[in-house]
C-alpha cells in the first residue's frame, strides 16, 4: 500500500476526510483525505498498481461485462443505452462535419457500447481498456460491425488497446472521451500531461466523473457508491477539476449533469448502508439530489467540457 500525503494539485498537506469500506471486492477500509483548498479528495492508502487490478476481479464490477442478470445489473444497461445517444449527440455538437473523418479517442472503452454508437455515426474510432475480458467484447462488438458494413478496414486494423502508451506517439485526435475513468487514473498529472499531447489544437476533451459535493453524496457519506474505494483514486469537485487542467493550460468551458447517476448511485449506496436495495427510498433521493442541484449545480455525477488551447 503506498500513503498519499500531499495534494497533486499544489503539494499540500492531506487532510482527514472519512472513511470507506470496499464493499464490492474486498470489505477492506480506506481512508478519503482532502486537500482543503483545492477541494480534492484522495484515497488512502493507495493500492500499489501491480496490485490494483485484484480490485477489480469481481462479477459486480459491471462496467466491465454486460451483463443482465441482478437487478441492479438491469438498471445500469437501461441506463448505459439511453446514455449512449446522448453522448453521440454531445459530441457531435462539439465536431464540425466536413468531408474529413473526425477521429474520437475513448478511454476506458469497456465493452466497446460507446465507440460502437461512434463507428456507426461514421467517426474514426479508437479505444484504450486494460481489462482484457472488456477488451475482447469490444472488439468483437466492433468488428461485427464491420462484417455487417462488409467494410474490412476495421477489423484489420488494431484499434482497442490496453493503454494509452501504446498509441501512436504521433497520433493527435479532434476528440477524447472519459466516461467516469478519471477518478481511476494512478498517475494523475502525468496522465492530464498525455491527454494535452493527444489531442489536437482546438480539440476537445470530455471528461465525466463523480462529484462528491452532490446531496445524495452527503447524504449518504461513507456508503456513497461511488466512493468506490480503493478503485477511485480521486475525487473530484468543479473547483480541483477546473485547477488540474489550468495547469496544462487548458479550461473548462462548460458543465453538464448526469442526472441518472444520482438514481444508480442511490440504489447501490442504499444496500451498502442497510443490506437492502429500497428502491423507493432510492428513487427519492436521487430525485431529491436532482432537485436541490438544479440550484446549487452540484449534481452527482457532471460532463465537463474541457477545450485544449
Amino acid at each position: 500500500m503506498i500513503k498519499i500525503l500531499k495534494s497533486p494539485i499544489n503539494n499540500a498537506v492531506l487532510k482527514p476526510y472519512l472513511k470507506c469500506i470496499d464493499y464490492t471486492v474486498s470489505g477492506e477500509e480506506f481512508s478519503v483525505l482532502i486537500d482543503e483548498s483545492s477541494e480534492l479528495l484522495v484515497t488512502s492508502p493507495r493500492p500499489k498498481n501491480e496490485s490494483l487490478g485484484a480490485y477489480y476481479k469481481s462479477e459486480n464490477y459491471i462496467s466491465h461485462t454486460d451483463s443482465q442478470q441482478s437487478f441492479f445489473d438491469k438498471i445500469y444497461q437501461f441506463v448505459k443505452r439511453y446514455s449512449l445517444a446522448k453522448k453521440v449527440k454531445l459530441i457531435n455538437g462539439y465536431l464540425d462535419s466536413n468531408s474529413v473523418k473526425k477521429t474520437v479517442l475513448d478511454i476506458g472503452c469497456g465493452t466497446g457500447d460507446f465507440l460502437l454508437a461512434c463507428q456507426e455515426s461514421d467517426y474514426n474510432i479508437f479505444g484504450v481498456e486494460p481489462n482484457e475480458k472488456a477488451k475482447s467484447l469490444a472488439e468483437n462488438k466492433l468488428n461485427s460491425l464491420s462484417v455487417r458494413a462488409q467494410s474490412r478496414t476495421n477489423s484489420q486494423t488494431k484499434n482497442i488497446f490496453s493503454s494509452i502508451e501504446e498509441l501512436d506517439s504521433n497520433q493527435q485526435f479532434d476528440c477524447i472521451t472519459l466516461w467516469h475513468v478519471l477518478e481511476h487514473v494512478s498517475n494523475l498529472e502525468e496522465y492530464i500531461f498525455i491527454l494535452k499531447k493527444k489531442l489536437k489544437p482546438n480539440g476537445t476533451l470530455i471528461i465525466a466523473v463523480p462529484n462528491y459535493k452532490s446531496f445524495d453524496a452527503k447524504y449518504y457519506g461513507k456508503f456513497w457508491a461511488a466512493f468506490d474505494l480503493p478503485r477511485h483514486l480521486w475525487h473530484f469537485s468543479k473547483k480541483s477539476i477546473s485547477l488540474l487542467f489550468e495547469k496544462e493550460k487548458m479550461k473548462v468551458t462548460k458543465t453538464i449533469p448526469m442526472k441518472f447517476d444520482s438514481f444508480y448511485v442511490s440504489l447501490l449506496s442504499e444496500k451498502y448502508k442497510t443490506g437492502k436495495s429500497n428502491p423507493l427510498k432510492a428513487f427519492f433521493i436521487g430525485l431529491k439530489s436532482n432537485i436541490k442541484a438544479k440550484r446549487t449545480k452540484e449534481y452527482s455525477s457532471l460532463i465537463y467540457i474541457i477545450q485544449n488551447s
